[in-house]
């Protein structure tokens, strides 16, 4: 009997490239298109009862079934108003580490049970393996520019033993051939750069249409407590951003904190922004059990970042700090913070 497997199939080049090759392993390859409710380019998205055109088309070039999900209610919930609260606390959020975990590997995965599928690929730039003592480890994909262990970290023990991500193996350009070669429309598709729910909209203007957020202006401050002028609204901030600040001074401003309580939005020169050390809470370990001692990690604060040699020092709460071997810049708060033991994911957490 063929084994079932499921594969999150939007329609663009990774998924469609990672359900093309469960194909040829002579897998029964189950498509699942999920709707989020702020599909605004797809007519379908009003109906939702199947795929978008182009999605059922890709579908059966590749010669499998595809299903839609409605994650309308859950996304809005789980990614959107997260996403939303996060900024009204003064925090940058993570949206796309949360989705993975909360709607691909949580509802999207309970679909593929239900429809007799024993795994959920998707079309990440990682990898799994199954370590000494059967421990499941992520580790990062081969092609290290696109590499999106990062966006997975949030997947527990439960999660990665069900799951399969046929593009870690292969490089962006390996991928696109691929494509080509097969003739998938998807072969020519441009990848998307932002989060899909904010579609056109800058962050701002998105915070001001969906959750009503509404200039509320206020002191911009230096480091010392010096008034230098005033903001327009805190949701238009994020640490380490340069552009928008608009107070002229001896050298470039950047956002340094960003103050609820009082309002006030705190800048300075860029060194500044560095930082030895952070707590990061609500740890999902992976590679490891929580630890009881200091260990060696590289951590990663941000997707684009580089990670930085440090060590993890057990902290109340089973949240550790973590401290760099160097000064970091723009350790911002409400980020996702991911730690690496070589090409090993150690686990993931939330900067504090």
């Amino acid at each position: 009997m063929k084994k079932t497997v499921a594969v999150a199939l939007s329609g663009g080049l990774d998924s469609s490239v990672a359900a093309l090759l469960l194909k040829e392993t002579h897998q029964r390859v189950i498509g699942l298109h999920f709707y989020t409710g702020f599909d605004v380019s797809v007519p379908e998205a009003l109906d939702g009862s199947q795929p978008p055109a182009p999605v059922r088309a890709i579908a059966e070039q590749i010669g499998i079934e595809c299903v839609a999900v409605d994650c309308t209610a859950a996304f809005r919930r789980d990614v959107v108003d997260y996403f939303v609260d996060g900024y009204v606390r003064g925090k940058t959020p993570s949206p796309c580490v949360v989705c993975n975990q909360r709607i691909k590997f949580d509802i999207l995965l309970k679909e593929a049970r239900a429809r007799g599928a024993s795994a959920l690929a998707t079309g990440h730039y990682a990898r799994i393996r199954q370590g000494a003592g059967g421990r499941w480890l992520l580790i990062k994909g081969v092609d290290r520019d696109k590499d999106q262990s990062y966006f997975l970290s949030r997947l527990t023990q439960t999660h990665l033993r069900q799951a399969m991500f046929p593009l870690g193996g292969h490089t962006k350009a390996e991928v696109q051939a691929l494509a080509h070669r097969a003739g998938l429309a998807t072969s020519r598709s441009r990848e998307s750069q932002e989060l899909c729910f904010v579609d056109t909209d800058s962050y701002t203007a998105f915070l001001s249409r969906y959750a009503g957020l509404r200039p509320s202006p206020g002191p911009v401050v230096s480091p010392a407590g010096e008034v230098l002028g005033q903001h327009q609204g805190l949701h238009g901030y994020t640490i380490g951003q340069r552009r928008g600040i608009g107070i002229p001074g001896p050298a470039p401003y950047y956002v340094i904190a960003v103050d609820v309580k009082t309002n006030t939005l705190v800048v300075g020169p860029k060194s500044a922004l560095l930082s030895r050390r952070c707590r990061v809470h609500n740890i999902n370990w992976i590679g490891m059990p929580p630890p009881k001692t200091p260990v060696w990690a590289r951590t990663r604060i941000r997707y684009r970042h580089s990670e930085a040699p440090s060590v993890l020092f057990p902290a109340p709460d089973d949240s550790v700090d973590v401290v760099f071997v160097r000064p970091q810049t723009a350790v911002t708060p409400g980020q996702a913070a991911v730690f690496y033991q070589g090409e090993k994911v150690v686990g993931g957490g939330w900067i504090a």
